[in-house]
């Protein structure tokens, strides 16, 4: 199929729900179509979360499993009455503070959804995106709109509009192209359903954070537990892997470049990810930046792109920094771990 491409002005913070490029967008998903959108975290893959044959598109163009839920982006917190049965107080706490922002909920759900965006769960993943466009595409729709990230199945997540017409050219009738996104990882997802909230994928919103408003959180033990079935997307499946594989490397640079070393006498081509501080303590045939290490919400920014970018020329093997596990750093290692296949080596073990 044709993918049309809608160009909204980056520049504009108040997007209206009205210009022309966002209603004709918009009257592709009243179709039943699937749409690519930006939000401020990362693309999103649109389809009306009423209609069984639209959401079963996203997974079409994915190439995703239809045991993994999918979360409902709303433009009014009202929305949320016709398809959750409750709202505990420390949710709607959450959703006074952090909405529209990068913050997942799961909460209860009533009738009205595809069967399809909740996996057969009882519960329903609802946030409000704070990207302007996001907001506007889904003022302009009037559907709630459920949305995984705009990429193939496995591949990393996309930040820009080219990320999506990469992976997802003809599969998909359109791409809103709004620009960058910013926090640059996918939303946390608290579940909301438990005395305790718990939060199920570190993102956008730290622990501490979310802590700082309704008191003791806790993680999710069984995040990588393939055996349970995922109450939260992002719970199940590889993710965000470049072509080659990937290594994490828990050390200092001189450490790493053992690694590199090694591999290139093998004879192979070899690519580090790094950051703005370390770049040039490496020799490699590929040397990626991704942020700064003193600020770690850059290197979230960049994340995807930077390990998109290893795709651009062949590559044998690859090899990441770790980085701290405070804040945001959380979801970065999340992801990092989940594109290396949990491949993790320490230079504590070797000392």
């Amino acid at each position: 199929m044709d993918t049309k491409i809608w160009v909204v002005d980056r520049v504009d913070k108040n997007v209206a729900a009205t210009s022309p490029q966002i209603i004709e967008a918009a009257s592709y998903l009243k179709k039943g179509e699937v749409v690519a959108f930006p939000t401020e975290t990362v693309y999103g893959l649109g389809a009306n979360a009423r209609s069984d044959d639209a959401v079963l598109k996203i997974y079409e163009a994915k190439g995703r499993p239809s045991d993994n839920p999918l979360i409902v982006h709303i433009a009014d917190s009202k929305q949320l009455q016709e398809f959750v049965q409750e709202i505990p107080d420390y949710a709607q706490k959450l959703i006074e503070h952090f909405w529209p922002g990068p913050l997942t909920l799961v909460l209860p759900k009533k009738n009205g959804l595809s069967t399809y965006v909740t996996a057969g769960l009882e519960t329903v993943a609802v946030r409000m995106p704070a990207h302007p466009v996001a907001l506007a595409l889904l003022k302009a729709s009037q559907l709630p709109i459920a949305a995984p990230s705009a990429n193939l199945s496995g591949k990393p997540s996309p930040t820009l509009a080219k990320h999506v017409e990469q992976d997802l050219k003809g599969r998909i009738a359109g791409i809103v192209d709004g620009g960058p996104t910013g926090v640059g990882v996918e939303s946390t997802v608290v579940d909301c359903t438990e005395e305790i909230p718990v939060i199920l994928r570190p993102g956008g919103v730290s622990k501490e954070e979310i802590e700082a408003i309704i008191g003791q959180v806790c993680y999710d033990q069984n995040i990588l537990d393939e055996s349970q079935k995922p109450k939260s997307p992002g719970m199940k499946y590889t993710h965000y892997a470049p072509d080659a594989p990937l290594t994490i490397v828990d050390g200092s640079p001189e450490f790493l470049q053992s690694f590199i070393n090694r591999e290139k006498r093998n004879g192979k081509r070899v690519g580090v990810l790094t950051t703005e501080e370390n770049k040039d303590k490496y020799e490699a045939d590929r040397i990626i930046i991704c942020g700064k290490r003193s600020d770690l919400k850059t290197v979230a920014a960049h994340l995807y792109d930077a390990l998109r970018k290893f795709n651009e020329e062949p590559l044998d093997v690859l090899f990441s920094e770790s980085f701290p596990r405070e804040g945001v750093g959380q979801a970065i290692m999340n992801r990092l771990l989940k594109a290396a296949g949990h491949k993790i080596v320490a230079q504590s073990r070797f000392e």
